[in-house]
């Protein structure tokens, strides 16, 4: 029996399913169970809530969000070797866990939550960022989801909530602190996950705002940003050349000196060029 519910230790089940973490599916298990239940309560308070969780594995995170409050989880799952792991929490927590067999990126869970929902997921590497940013640009503000914790790499966790003017600093940070409250929460050695990875992680919660921090239209900002950042080492004036013919006027207008590369323009600047290209 494990600290936070009747179910097995999380090595136990690992071992009595034969599962081993997949290279290939980004996989890296968080098998302490006292850990999972931080993160879980990182989230905030899930009672009353729907909880969207991508990647679960072997349920650790799982039982975390169950044993915390969550009124229900909704769990996508790729890996179909997880999947008895998971009928097992099902059964322990009943009408409380619902499992999706598929790809995250392909799965459209809305059907499956009812509001409030929260995000929370040690997110699988190779699909975390991409969804990430769906998360951040849906077609409309404020979004269906209240809170995102999620794990990444903690180089990506530092790109998230960086600041202007860091190596750091870029779309991602951008994007999420433009609709979004977002700080690091939870750090984690490789020596807490089986099997190690190279690299440390972070948790970051991110909260939504009811209304971005200044005003833009999204795909006008994301085309700016995209395109400040994919040369980074360039002036803007040459960076966002393709923008628009008169590009340095804009920049003067938006309160930016065409000379600037990206990573010294705020956020708030930022914003008044979308505004002006708008």
């Amino acid at each position: 029996m494990s600290g936070i519910d009747d179910l097995p230790p999380l090595r136990e089940v690992i071992a009595s399913h034969g599962l081993s973490a997949k290279k290939s599916l980004g996989q890296n298990f968080l098998l302490d169970l006292n850990l999972t239940a931080r993160i879980a309560r990182a989230a905030g308070n899930l009672a009353g809530m729907d909880v969207l969780e991508v990647g679960p594995g072997p349920g650790g995170l799982t039982r975390g969000l169950l044993s915390e409050g969550a009124r229900r989880v909704l769990a996508i799952e790729k890996d179909s070797r997880c999947l008895p792991a998971l009928e097992e929490i099902a059964a322990a927590y009943p009408g409380r866990l619902e499992v999706i067999s598929g790809d995250a990126l392909e799965v459209d869970p809305l059907a499956h939550l009812t509001p409030p929902i929260a995000i929370c997921a040690n997110l699988p590497y190779n699909v975390g960022t991409e969804l990430l940013v769906r998360w951040l640009t849906p077609a409309s503000w404020p979004p269906v989801w209240t809170t995102l914790t999620l794990m990444f790499q903690r180089e990506v966790a530092e790109r998230i909530v960086a600041a202007p003017g860091s190596k750091a600093y870029g779309r991602l940070a951008l994007l999420a602190q433009w609709r979004c409250e977002a700080r690091i929460v939870l750090s984690l050695p490789p020596s807490a996950f089986t099997p190690p990875p190279k690299v440390s992680s972070a948790v970051v919660h991110l909260r939504a705002l009811p209304e971005p921090r200044f005003p833009a239209d999204a795909k006008v900002l994301e085309r700016v940003v995209a395109a400040a950042f994919n040369q980074r080492r360039k002036m803007l004036r040459a960076a966002l050349k393709g923008l628009a013919p008169d590009i340095e006027s804009r920049l003067l207008a938006a309160g930016i000196e065409p000379t600037e590369r990206a990573e010294q323009v705020s956020l708030e600047q930022f914003c008044a060029l979308a505004r002006e290209l708008g």
